[in-house]
Protein backbone atom coordinates (compact mmCIF):
# COMPACT_ATOMS: atom_id res chain seq x y z
CA UNK A 1 0.00 0.00 0.00
CA UNK A 2 0.95 3.67 -0.04
CA UNK A 3 0.30 6.50 2.45
CA UNK A 4 -1.65 8.37 -0.22
CA UNK A 5 -4.18 5.54 -0.33
CA UNK A 6 -4.82 5.81 3.39
CA UNK A 7 -5.14 9.58 3.04
CA UNK A 8 -8.23 8.80 0.96
CA UNK A 9 -9.56 5.78 2.85
CA UNK A 10 -8.80 6.93 6.40
CA UNK A 11 -8.00 10.66 6.15
CA UNK A 12 -8.33 11.35 9.89
CA UNK A 13 -6.27 8.41 11.11
CA UNK A 14 -3.04 9.61 12.78
CA UNK A 15 -0.07 8.86 10.56
CA UNK A 16 2.29 9.87 13.34
CA UNK A 17 2.17 11.37 16.81
CA UNK A 18 5.00 13.34 18.39
CA UNK A 19 5.62 11.74 21.78
CA UNK A 20 6.53 14.80 23.87
CA UNK A 21 3.61 16.99 22.78
CA UNK A 22 0.97 14.52 21.62
CA UNK A 23 0.70 16.43 18.33
CA UNK A 24 -0.94 14.16 15.77
CA UNK A 25 -0.60 14.50 12.00
CA UNK A 26 -3.25 12.63 10.03
CA UNK A 27 -2.66 10.70 6.83
CA UNK A 28 -4.56 13.40 4.93
CA UNK A 29 -2.37 16.15 6.39
CA UNK A 30 0.84 14.18 5.78
CA UNK A 31 -0.19 13.57 2.18
CA UNK A 32 -0.91 17.25 1.54
CA UNK A 33 2.26 18.46 3.24
CA UNK A 34 4.47 15.96 1.39
CA UNK A 35 2.92 17.02 -1.91
CA UNK A 36 3.55 20.70 -1.17
CA UNK A 37 7.22 20.05 -0.56
CA UNK A 38 7.45 17.84 -3.67
CA UNK A 39 6.00 20.69 -5.71
CA UNK A 40 8.54 23.09 -4.19
CA UNK A 41 11.39 20.71 -5.05
CA UNK A 42 10.27 20.63 -8.67
CA UNK A 43 9.97 24.43 -8.70
CA UNK A 44 13.59 24.63 -7.55
CA UNK A 45 14.57 22.56 -10.61
CA UNK A 46 15.23 19.22 -8.89
CA UNK A 47 14.49 16.43 -11.35
CA UNK A 48 14.59 12.64 -11.13
CA UNK A 49 17.90 11.45 -9.71
CA UNK A 50 18.88 14.79 -8.16
CA UNK A 51 19.82 15.16 -4.50
CA UNK A 52 18.77 17.13 -1.43
CA UNK A 53 19.62 16.81 2.27
CA UNK A 54 17.83 16.87 5.63
CA UNK A 55 19.71 17.98 8.77
CA UNK A 56 17.59 18.25 11.88
CA UNK A 57 16.43 16.58 15.05
CA UNK A 58 13.24 14.48 15.20
CA UNK A 59 10.35 16.90 14.66
CA UNK A 60 6.93 17.10 13.05
CA UNK A 61 8.34 17.99 9.60
CA UNK A 62 10.96 15.25 9.31
CA UNK A 63 8.72 12.52 7.90
CA UNK A 64 7.20 14.73 5.20
CA UNK A 65 10.69 15.93 4.27
CA UNK A 66 11.52 12.32 3.39
CA UNK A 67 8.11 11.56 1.87
CA UNK A 68 8.48 14.39 -0.65
CA UNK A 69 11.59 12.75 -2.06
CA UNK A 70 9.92 9.34 -2.10
CA UNK A 71 7.30 10.64 -4.54
CA UNK A 72 9.48 12.87 -6.73
CA UNK A 73 12.19 10.49 -7.91
CA UNK A 74 14.89 12.14 -5.80
CA UNK A 75 17.71 10.94 -3.61
CA UNK A 76 17.39 12.46 -0.16
CA UNK A 77 20.20 12.31 2.39
CA UNK A 78 19.26 12.38 6.07
CA UNK A 79 22.33 13.66 7.91
CA UNK A 80 23.37 12.83 11.46
CA UNK A 81 22.02 15.77 13.47
CA UNK A 82 24.99 15.62 15.87
CA UNK A 83 27.60 16.50 13.25
CA UNK A 84 29.74 19.62 13.39
CA UNK A 85 29.73 22.25 10.65
CA UNK A 86 32.72 20.92 8.71
CA UNK A 87 31.32 17.37 8.77
CA UNK A 88 27.93 18.64 7.62
CA UNK A 89 29.46 20.66 4.79
CA UNK A 90 31.37 17.60 3.59
CA UNK A 91 28.21 15.52 3.22
CA UNK A 92 26.15 18.32 1.64
CA UNK A 93 28.85 18.91 -0.96
CA UNK A 94 29.76 15.27 -1.50
CA UNK A 95 26.11 14.30 -2.04
CA UNK A 96 25.70 17.15 -4.55
CA UNK A 97 22.63 18.34 -2.64
CA UNK A 98 20.83 21.30 -4.17
CA UNK A 99 18.50 22.01 -1.24
CA UNK A 100 18.79 21.63 2.53
CA UNK A 101 16.00 21.15 5.05
CA UNK A 102 17.15 22.07 8.56
CA UNK A 103 15.62 23.38 11.78
CA UNK A 104 15.86 26.45 13.96
CA UNK A 105 17.66 24.31 16.55
CA UNK A 106 20.35 23.38 14.02
CA UNK A 107 20.44 26.63 12.05
CA UNK A 108 23.66 28.01 13.52
CA UNK A 109 25.58 24.85 12.57
CA UNK A 110 23.89 24.73 9.17
CA UNK A 111 24.69 28.39 8.48
CA UNK A 112 28.36 27.82 9.24
CA UNK A 113 28.43 24.77 6.96
CA UNK A 114 26.55 26.49 4.14
CA UNK A 115 29.33 29.02 3.75
CA UNK A 116 31.21 26.14 2.09
CA UNK A 117 28.25 24.81 0.06
CA UNK A 118 27.75 26.95 -3.05
CA UNK A 119 25.63 24.37 -4.90
CA UNK A 120 22.74 24.63 -2.42
CA UNK A 121 19.98 26.77 -3.94
CA UNK A 122 17.58 27.00 -1.01
CA UNK A 123 17.50 26.27 2.72
CA UNK A 124 14.19 25.49 4.43
CA UNK A 125 14.16 26.09 8.19
CA UNK A 126 11.67 24.24 10.35
CA UNK A 127 10.78 26.55 13.23
CA UNK A 128 9.38 23.98 15.62
CA UNK A 129 6.26 26.08 16.22
CA UNK A 130 5.41 26.20 12.54
CA UNK A 131 7.06 29.56 11.78
CA UNK A 132 10.29 31.47 12.25
CA UNK A 133 8.81 34.80 11.25
CA UNK A 134 9.73 34.87 7.58
CA UNK A 135 13.23 34.57 6.22
CA UNK A 136 15.66 32.88 8.58
CA UNK A 137 18.82 34.76 9.56
CA UNK A 138 22.35 33.81 8.65
CA UNK A 139 22.14 32.87 4.97
CA UNK A 140 20.27 34.63 2.17
CA UNK A 141 19.16 31.23 0.82
CA UNK A 142 17.32 30.39 4.06
CA UNK A 143 13.55 30.68 4.41
CA UNK A 144 11.03 29.49 6.94
CA UNK A 145 9.80 26.02 5.93
CA UNK A 146 6.08 26.70 6.50
CA UNK A 147 6.22 29.99 4.63
CA UNK A 148 8.09 28.47 1.69
CA UNK A 149 5.69 25.57 1.10
CA UNK A 150 2.46 27.46 1.81
CA UNK A 151 1.95 28.69 -1.77
CA UNK A 152 2.34 25.25 -3.33
CA UNK A 153 -0.57 22.89 -4.04
CA UNK A 154 -1.35 19.92 -1.80
CA UNK A 155 -1.97 17.78 -4.88
CA UNK A 156 0.66 15.40 -6.32
CA UNK A 157 3.24 16.58 -8.85
CA UNK A 158 2.49 15.58 -12.45
CA UNK A 159 5.49 13.28 -12.85
CA UNK A 160 5.50 11.29 -9.60
CA UNK A 161 8.23 8.64 -9.41
CA UNK A 162 9.77 6.56 -6.67
CA UNK A 163 12.62 8.24 -4.82
CA UNK A 164 14.80 6.80 -2.09
CA UNK A 165 17.26 7.66 0.64
CA UNK A 166 20.97 7.98 -0.07
CA UNK A 167 22.40 7.65 3.41
CA UNK A 168 25.96 7.94 4.60
CA UNK A 169 27.92 5.52 6.73
CA UNK A 170 28.32 6.70 10.32
CA UNK A 171 31.95 7.71 9.84
CA UNK A 172 32.98 6.02 13.09
CA UNK A 173 36.14 4.69 11.40
CA UNK A 174 36.81 7.38 8.80
CA UNK A 175 35.12 9.74 6.36
CA UNK A 176 31.42 8.84 5.90
CA UNK A 177 30.57 7.25 2.56
CA UNK A 178 27.38 7.85 0.58
CA UNK A 179 25.56 4.64 -0.23
CA UNK A 180 23.71 4.95 -3.51
CA UNK A 181 21.55 2.32 -5.18
CA UNK A 182 20.08 2.28 -8.68
CA UNK A 183 16.71 4.01 -8.65
CA UNK A 184 14.15 2.08 -10.69
CA UNK A 185 11.69 4.02 -12.80
CA UNK A 186 8.40 3.14 -11.12
CA UNK A 187 5.50 4.81 -9.31
CA UNK A 188 6.05 5.68 -5.65
CA UNK A 189 3.21 3.33 -4.67
CA UNK A 190 5.42 0.40 -5.72
CA UNK A 191 7.83 -0.16 -2.87
CA UNK A 192 11.31 -1.66 -3.24
CA UNK A 193 11.53 -5.47 -2.80
CA UNK A 194 13.49 -5.12 0.45
CA UNK A 195 10.48 -3.48 2.12
CA UNK A 196 8.22 -6.35 1.10
CA UNK A 197 10.71 -8.77 2.65
CA UNK A 198 10.89 -6.79 5.93
CA UNK A 199 7.12 -6.41 6.02
CA UNK A 200 6.69 -10.19 5.99
CA UNK A 201 9.56 -10.83 8.42
CA UNK A 202 8.31 -8.45 11.13
CA UNK A 203 4.58 -8.99 10.51
CA UNK A 204 3.71 -5.35 9.88
CA UNK A 205 0.01 -4.69 9.34
CA UNK A 206 -2.51 -1.86 9.15
CA UNK A 207 -3.83 -2.03 12.73
CA UNK A 208 -0.41 -1.97 14.43
CA UNK A 209 1.13 0.91 16.38
CA UNK A 210 4.86 1.47 15.96
CA UNK A 211 7.03 3.24 18.55
CA UNK A 212 10.18 4.87 17.14
CA UNK A 213 12.66 5.86 19.90
CA UNK A 214 15.66 6.56 17.64
CA UNK A 215 16.80 9.43 15.41
CA UNK A 216 14.97 9.43 12.09
CA UNK A 217 18.17 10.25 10.19
CA UNK A 218 19.39 6.68 10.74
CA UNK A 219 18.66 3.95 8.20
CA UNK A 220 16.95 1.46 10.53
CA UNK A 221 14.30 3.72 12.11
CA UNK A 222 13.79 5.50 8.81
CA UNK A 223 13.04 2.21 7.03
CA UNK A 224 10.81 1.02 9.88
CA UNK A 225 8.77 4.23 9.96
CA UNK A 226 8.45 4.22 6.16
CA UNK A 227 7.23 0.62 6.25
CA UNK A 228 4.72 1.28 9.04
CA UNK A 229 3.24 4.23 7.17
CA UNK A 230 2.98 2.19 3.96
CA UNK A 231 0.87 -0.25 5.98
CA UNK A 232 -1.40 2.53 7.22
CA UNK A 233 -0.18 2.12 10.79
CA UNK A 234 0.28 4.90 13.34
CA UNK A 235 3.84 5.82 14.33
CA UNK A 236 4.76 7.31 17.71
CA UNK A 237 7.92 9.41 17.28
CA UNK A 238 10.07 10.08 20.34
CA UNK A 239 12.08 13.27 20.02
CA UNK A 240 14.76 11.60 22.14
CA UNK A 241 14.97 8.36 24.04
CA UNK A 242 14.19 8.28 27.74
CA UNK A 243 13.80 4.81 29.28
CA UNK A 244 10.89 5.63 31.59
CA UNK A 245 9.06 7.67 28.94
CA UNK A 246 9.54 4.83 26.45
CA UNK A 247 7.83 2.34 28.78
CA UNK A 248 5.07 4.84 29.50
CA UNK A 249 4.39 5.32 25.78
CA UNK A 250 3.99 1.58 25.22
CA UNK A 251 1.16 1.53 27.76
CA UNK A 252 -0.35 4.85 26.67
CA UNK A 253 -0.63 4.00 22.96
CA UNK A 254 -0.86 0.20 23.22
CA UNK A 255 2.25 -0.13 21.08
CA UNK A 256 2.57 -3.41 19.18
CA UNK A 257 5.87 -3.00 17.28
CA UNK A 258 9.12 -1.20 18.02
CA UNK A 259 12.82 -1.17 17.14
CA UNK A 260 15.66 -0.38 19.55
CA UNK A 261 19.42 -0.54 19.98
CA UNK A 262 21.21 -2.45 22.76
CA UNK A 263 22.15 0.66 24.74
CA UNK A 264 18.43 1.32 25.16
CA UNK A 265 18.02 -2.20 26.57
CA UNK A 266 20.82 -1.52 29.04
CA UNK A 267 19.34 1.77 30.19
CA UNK A 268 15.93 0.21 30.80
CA UNK A 269 17.38 -2.77 32.64
CA UNK A 270 19.25 -0.45 35.00
CA UNK A 271 16.06 1.35 36.04
CA UNK A 272 14.83 0.63 39.58
CA UNK A 273 12.52 -2.38 39.65
CA UNK A 274 9.48 -0.27 40.57
CA UNK A 275 9.92 1.87 37.42
CA UNK A 276 10.41 -1.15 35.15
CA UNK A 277 7.30 -2.84 36.52
CA UNK A 278 5.04 0.22 36.64
CA UNK A 279 3.76 0.06 33.05
CA UNK A 280 1.66 -2.48 31.17
CA UNK A 281 3.73 -3.77 28.24
CA UNK A 282 1.39 -6.61 27.28
CA UNK A 283 0.45 -5.00 23.92
CA UNK A 284 4.00 -5.49 22.59
CA UNK A 285 4.18 -8.16 19.89
CA UNK A 286 7.55 -7.61 18.21
CA UNK A 287 10.62 -5.70 19.40
CA UNK A 288 13.42 -5.59 16.84
CA UNK A 289 17.00 -4.66 17.60
CA UNK A 290 20.15 -4.16 15.55
CA UNK A 291 22.77 -1.45 14.77
CA UNK A 292 25.25 -2.54 17.46
CA UNK A 293 26.25 -5.80 19.18
CA UNK A 294 24.06 -6.80 22.12
CA UNK A 295 25.80 -8.43 25.11
CA UNK A 296 24.43 -11.91 25.78
CA UNK A 297 23.56 -11.10 29.39
CA UNK A 298 21.61 -8.01 28.34
CA UNK A 299 19.55 -9.88 25.77
CA UNK A 300 18.86 -12.74 28.14
CA UNK A 301 17.57 -10.25 30.70
CA UNK A 302 15.33 -8.58 28.09
CA UNK A 303 13.80 -11.90 26.99
CA UNK A 304 13.19 -12.79 30.64
CA UNK A 305 11.41 -9.44 31.07
CA UNK A 306 9.48 -9.07 27.81
CA UNK A 307 9.17 -12.69 26.75
CA UNK A 308 10.19 -14.27 23.41
CA UNK A 309 9.11 -11.29 21.28
CA UNK A 310 12.59 -9.94 20.58
CA UNK A 311 13.92 -10.22 17.03
CA UNK A 312 17.47 -9.40 15.96
CA UNK A 313 18.97 -8.70 12.59
CA UNK A 314 22.31 -7.80 11.09
CA UNK A 315 22.57 -5.83 7.90
CA UNK A 316 24.78 -2.92 6.92
CA UNK A 317 23.25 0.22 5.41
CA UNK A 318 24.93 -0.86 2.19
CA UNK A 319 22.43 -3.72 1.92
CA UNK A 320 25.10 -6.36 1.26
CA UNK A 321 23.14 -9.08 2.98
CA UNK A 322 20.80 -9.70 5.85
CA UNK A 323 20.69 -12.16 8.74
CA UNK A 324 17.93 -12.49 11.33
CA UNK A 325 16.75 -14.59 14.24
CA UNK A 326 13.80 -14.68 16.62
CA UNK A 327 14.04 -15.22 20.36
CA UNK A 328 13.74 -18.99 20.17
CA UNK A 329 16.55 -19.24 17.63
CA UNK A 330 18.73 -16.88 19.64
CA UNK A 331 18.21 -18.83 22.88
CA UNK A 332 19.37 -21.96 21.06
CA UNK A 333 22.40 -20.06 19.68
CA UNK A 334 23.16 -17.41 22.29
CA UNK A 335 25.08 -14.47 20.85
CA UNK A 336 24.10 -15.06 17.24
CA UNK A 337 22.80 -12.34 14.93
CA UNK A 338 20.90 -14.95 12.94
CA UNK A 339 20.95 -16.96 9.76
CA UNK A 340 21.34 -15.50 6.28
CA UNK A 341 18.06 -14.48 4.69
CA UNK A 342 19.37 -12.22 1.91
CA UNK A 343 22.70 -12.43 0.11
CA UNK A 344 25.33 -15.16 0.03
CA UNK A 345 27.57 -15.13 3.13
CA UNK A 346 31.28 -15.99 3.18
CA UNK A 347 33.73 -15.82 6.11
CA UNK A 348 37.23 -15.40 4.69
CA UNK A 349 40.72 -15.11 6.16
CA UNK A 350 43.38 -12.58 5.10
CA UNK A 351 44.25 -14.73 2.06
CA UNK A 352 40.57 -14.80 1.02
CA UNK A 353 40.27 -18.47 1.96
CA UNK A 354 37.16 -19.76 3.78
CA UNK A 355 37.44 -19.82 7.57
CA UNK A 356 36.24 -23.03 9.24
CA UNK A 357 33.18 -22.93 11.55
CA UNK A 358 34.00 -21.13 14.77
CA UNK A 359 37.03 -19.33 13.32
CA UNK A 360 36.64 -15.53 12.92
CA UNK A 361 37.23 -13.94 9.55
CA UNK A 362 36.09 -10.97 7.52
CA UNK A 363 32.41 -11.08 6.58
CA UNK A 364 31.83 -10.95 2.84
CA UNK A 365 28.56 -11.13 0.93
CA UNK A 366 27.69 -11.77 -2.65
CA UNK A 367 25.57 -8.67 -2.56
CA UNK A 368 21.82 -8.95 -2.13
CA UNK A 369 21.19 -5.46 -3.53
CA UNK A 370 23.57 -3.53 -5.81
CA UNK A 371 25.16 -0.36 -4.47
CA UNK A 372 28.13 1.96 -4.93
CA UNK A 373 29.79 4.54 -2.74
CA UNK A 374 28.66 7.79 -4.30
CA UNK A 375 31.44 9.73 -6.02
CA UNK A 376 34.04 7.37 -4.53
CA UNK A 377 35.18 4.74 -6.99
CA UNK A 378 38.24 3.99 -4.84
CA UNK A 379 36.19 3.08 -1.74
CA UNK A 380 33.78 1.06 -3.86
CA UNK A 381 36.69 -0.92 -5.30
CA UNK A 382 38.27 -1.40 -1.86
CA UNK A 383 35.03 -2.89 -0.53
CA UNK A 384 34.88 -5.57 -3.20
CA UNK A 385 36.80 -8.74 -3.85
CA UNK A 386 39.26 -8.87 -6.75
CA UNK A 387 36.70 -10.52 -9.01
CA UNK A 388 34.06 -7.98 -8.00
CA UNK A 389 31.62 -10.67 -6.85
CA UNK A 390 31.76 -10.07 -3.09
CA UNK A 391 31.58 -7.00 -0.84
CA UNK A 392 32.53 -6.23 2.76
CA UNK A 393 32.24 -3.33 5.20
CA UNK A 394 35.05 -4.74 7.35
CA UNK A 395 33.02 -6.57 10.00
CA UNK A 396 34.56 -9.68 11.54
CA UNK A 397 32.61 -12.75 12.58
CA UNK A 398 32.19 -16.50 12.35
CA UNK A 399 29.49 -19.10 11.74
CA UNK A 400 28.71 -22.11 13.88
CA UNK A 401 27.96 -25.64 12.70
CA UNK A 402 24.32 -24.67 12.14
CA UNK A 403 25.30 -21.69 9.96
CA UNK A 404 24.28 -19.06 12.50
CA UNK A 405 26.42 -15.91 12.24
CA UNK A 406 28.19 -14.32 15.22
CA UNK A 407 29.82 -10.87 15.10
CA UNK A 408 33.26 -10.49 16.64
CA UNK A 409 34.10 -6.83 15.94
CA UNK A 410 35.00 -4.34 13.26
CA UNK A 411 38.28 -5.25 11.59
CA UNK A 412 39.45 -1.67 12.12
CA UNK A 413 39.21 -2.03 15.90
CA UNK A 414 41.07 -5.31 16.27
CA UNK A 415 43.91 -5.04 18.81
CA UNK A 416 47.19 -6.79 18.03
CA UNK A 417 49.04 -7.24 21.33
CA UNK A 418 52.22 -9.30 21.33
CA UNK A 419 51.08 -10.96 18.11
CA UNK A 420 47.70 -11.96 19.57
CA UNK A 421 44.52 -10.72 17.88
CA UNK A 422 42.05 -9.31 20.43
CA UNK A 423 38.55 -8.19 19.53
CA UNK A 424 37.50 -5.51 22.05
CA UNK A 425 33.77 -6.05 21.63
CA UNK A 426 33.88 -9.02 24.02
CA UNK A 427 35.47 -6.89 26.75
CA UNK A 428 32.94 -4.10 26.14
CA UNK A 429 30.09 -6.59 26.42
CA UNK A 430 31.35 -7.70 29.83
CA UNK A 431 31.94 -4.20 31.19
CA UNK A 432 28.51 -2.88 30.18
CA UNK A 433 26.85 -5.50 32.38
CA UNK A 434 28.51 -4.15 35.55
CA UNK A 435 25.92 -2.22 37.61
CA UNK A 436 28.22 0.80 38.00
CA UNK A 437 28.97 1.13 34.24
CA UNK A 438 26.70 3.21 32.00
CA UNK A 439 28.79 2.78 28.85
CA UNK A 440 32.15 1.33 27.84
CA UNK A 441 34.65 1.59 25.00
CA UNK A 442 37.65 -0.70 24.60
CA UNK A 443 40.47 -0.25 22.08
CA UNK A 444 44.19 -0.63 21.62
CA UNK A 445 46.73 1.97 22.74
CA UNK A 446 50.49 2.06 22.14
CA UNK A 447 52.74 -0.30 24.12
CA UNK A 448 56.49 -0.23 23.48
CA UNK A 449 56.93 -3.99 24.02
CA UNK A 450 53.64 -5.47 22.81
CA UNK A 451 52.76 -2.97 20.05
CA UNK A 452 49.34 -2.40 21.60
CA UNK A 453 47.65 -2.97 24.92
CA UNK A 454 43.98 -3.06 25.91
CA UNK A 455 42.56 0.24 27.18
CA UNK A 456 39.03 0.76 28.55
CA UNK A 457 37.27 4.10 28.79
CA UNK A 458 34.22 4.02 31.05
CA UNK A 459 31.19 6.25 31.54
CA UNK A 460 30.12 5.54 35.15
CA UNK A 461 26.49 5.42 36.19
CA UNK A 462 25.11 8.68 37.63
CA UNK A 463 26.41 9.27 41.13
CA UNK A 464 29.30 6.81 40.72
CA UNK A 465 32.84 8.20 40.96
CA UNK A 466 35.39 7.14 38.35
CA UNK A 467 38.26 6.57 40.76
CA UNK A 468 40.89 4.01 41.77
CA UNK A 469 38.36 2.09 43.81
CA UNK A 470 36.07 1.63 40.82
CA UNK A 471 39.03 0.69 38.63
CA UNK A 472 40.05 -2.05 41.04
CA UNK A 473 36.48 -3.35 41.17
CA UNK A 474 36.15 -3.41 37.38
CA UNK A 475 39.50 -5.16 36.86
CA UNK A 476 38.47 -7.89 39.31
CA UNK A 477 35.16 -8.20 37.44
CA UNK A 478 36.95 -8.49 34.07
CA UNK A 479 39.40 -11.08 35.39
CA UNK A 480 36.47 -13.17 36.59
CA UNK A 481 34.78 -13.10 33.18
CA UNK A 482 37.55 -12.79 30.56
CA UNK A 483 40.77 -14.49 29.57
CA UNK A 484 43.85 -12.59 30.74
CA UNK A 485 44.83 -10.98 27.42
CA UNK A 486 41.35 -9.42 27.04
CA UNK A 487 41.43 -7.69 30.43
CA UNK A 488 42.20 -3.94 30.21
CA UNK A 489 45.63 -2.93 31.44
CA UNK A 490 44.23 0.47 32.42
CA UNK A 491 40.89 2.25 32.70
CA UNK A 492 40.08 5.92 32.14
CA UNK A 493 36.79 7.70 32.80
CA UNK A 494 34.64 10.12 30.82
CA UNK A 495 31.46 11.92 31.83
CA UNK A 496 29.88 10.75 28.56
CA UNK A 497 31.15 8.59 25.72
CA UNK A 498 30.66 9.82 22.14
CA UNK A 499 27.88 7.36 21.32
CA UNK A 500 25.05 8.37 19.02
CA UNK A 501 21.41 7.55 19.81
CA UNK A 502 21.64 5.06 16.94
CA UNK A 503 23.89 2.92 19.14
CA UNK A 504 27.04 3.72 17.18
CA UNK A 505 30.10 4.55 19.24
CA UNK A 506 32.57 7.06 17.83
CA UNK A 507 35.45 5.01 19.17
CA UNK A 508 37.86 6.60 16.72
CA UNK A 509 37.51 9.94 18.55
CA UNK A 510 38.58 8.29 21.80
CA UNK A 511 41.37 6.22 20.31
CA UNK A 512 42.90 9.13 18.41
CA UNK A 513 43.66 10.87 21.71
CA UNK A 514 46.03 8.06 22.66
CA UNK A 515 47.70 7.58 19.27
CA UNK A 516 48.10 11.22 18.32
CA UNK A 517 50.13 11.73 15.17
CA UNK A 518 53.01 9.39 16.00
CA UNK A 519 54.62 7.06 13.49
CA UNK A 520 52.99 4.04 15.10
CA UNK A 521 49.52 5.40 14.39
CA UNK A 522 47.23 2.55 13.35
CA UNK A 523 43.88 4.29 13.19
CA UNK A 524 42.01 2.92 10.16
CA UNK A 525 40.05 4.82 7.59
Amino acid sequence: MYPGVFAQQHPDRPAFIMASTGQAVSFADLEGRANQLANLLRAQGLENGDHYSIFMENNDRFIESCAAGERSGLYYTCINSYLKADELAYIINHSESELLVTSAAKLSIATEALAECPKVKQVLVVGGDGATGGDAPGDDRAQDFATAVASFPTTPIDDEALGTAMLYSSGTTGRPKGIVRPLPVQPPAEQLPLFTFLNDLWQYREDMTYLSPAPLYHSAPQAAVNLALRNGATVIVMERFDPVEYLKLIEQYQVTHTQLVPTMFSRMLKLPAEERERYDLSSLEIAVHAAAPCPVQVKEAMIDWWGPIIHEYYGATEGLGFTACNSEEWLAHRGTVGKVMLGDLHILDEEMNPSPPGEPGTIWFKTATPFEYFNDEEKTTESRSADGEMTTVGDVGYVDDDNFLYLTDRKTFMIISGGVNIYPQETENVLITHPKVADAAVFGVPNADLGEEVKAVIQPMPGVAGDDELTAELLVFCNENLSRQKVPRSIDYEAELPRLPTGKLYKRQLRDRYWGEGQNRIVGS
